[in-house]
């Protein structure tokens, strides 16, 4: 990607080092990746595991809090996200505006081990995420090395459709469809409440591809390859292939985020096409992209 030159976004909030929780290694047991599967990277609303609590005000400086320099590789992601997330803030006022909805920037929480939210305290094993509560992304910068090195999608790209498809939450927050998925699984089957969250999750990922479909097209943020990663990062991170790496088969009726073939679909579907009309996954369930 085209990113050194871009403008940084004011809406990174930097956590790290705050002190809260316990560090988590994915690797570390079976536990841990127990975890990681309920939320299945890069989920939505973590407060529907069920977990509680409140906002934490705090914030750190570059130094973590403790006086000591981070990682400059952490901080080279820490100026990277921001740029990702500055482009997704000029992107997303223009495609909502024919709808209606005015644009309300989300706020980046960059947290180390552990963060509490307003979806309740959350531990790096859950991956990125989005809150609708206080509108904030949270990511733990190391999920990227994760994301390389267990599940085999490296790449700038890779890593910014990870920023674009939590904004992508964000975006359905604001059209009114998170809270119309949540007010529908409560009386939903469980089966059909996955599927409910599966539509979602892939409305996010073709809300992604809208973010790059614009990037390109008017910033030309895009370089050979991009595309590539990008589409290889929804693959690894499908249902399908997280259950058959963690436990060695599939269970479709308890996916909640689509399969890989499906997240490449509707990512490919917004980056080609641009529009929110094309990324209704909901279809006859009425709750789609206006």
């Amino acid at each position: 990607m085209r990113w050194q030159g871009g403008r940084r976004s004011s809406n990174v909030e930097d956590r790290r080092g705050s002190g809260l929780g316990r560090p988590l290694a994915l690797g570390g047991g079976a536990a841990s990746i127990v975890v990681a599967l309920l939320v299945l990277l890069l989920g939505g609303d973590p407060s529907e595991l069920g977990l509680g609590g409140g906002e934490d005000p705090r914030s750190v400086d570059g130094t973590g809090g403790s006086g000591q320099p981070l990682d400059p590789r952490q901080e080279e992601l820490k100026d990277f996200v921001s740029v990702v997330l500055a482009d997704t803030e000029d992107t997303w006022p223009e495609v909502l505006a024919p709808v209606g909805v005015q644009y309300a920037q989300p706020r980046l929480v960059l947290f180390t081990d552990a963060v509490q939210s307003a979806c309740g305290f959350q531990e790096s094993a859950v991956g990125p995420f989005y809150c609708p509560p206080d509108r904030r992304v949270y990511l733990d910068l190391g999920f990227f090395d994760e994301l390389d090195r267990r599940f085999g999608a490296p790449g700038d790209f890779a890593q910014a459709y990870v920023v674009a498809h939590e904004v992508g939450h964000h975006v359905q927050n604001l059209l009114g469809i998170s809270r119309q998925v949540q007010s529908l699984r409560g009386r939903l089957s469980p089966e059909e409440a996955n599927a409910l969250s599966v539509l979602q999750e892939l409305q996010a990922d073709c809300f992604a591809g809208i973010w790059a479909h614009h990037a390109q097209r008017q910033r030309q943020l895009l370089e050979s390859g991009d595309v590539e990663e990008g589409l290889a990062a929804a693959s690894a991170i499908g249902d399908d292939t997280l259950q058959r790496r963690a436990q060695g088969y599939v269970v479709p009726e308890s996916f909640t985020h689509g399969s890989s073939e499906q997240r490449v679909t509707w990512f490919r579907r917004g980056l080609e096409q641009g529009t929110l009309e094309a990324c209704d996954t909901f279809g006859d369930a009425g709750l789609g992209a206006r």
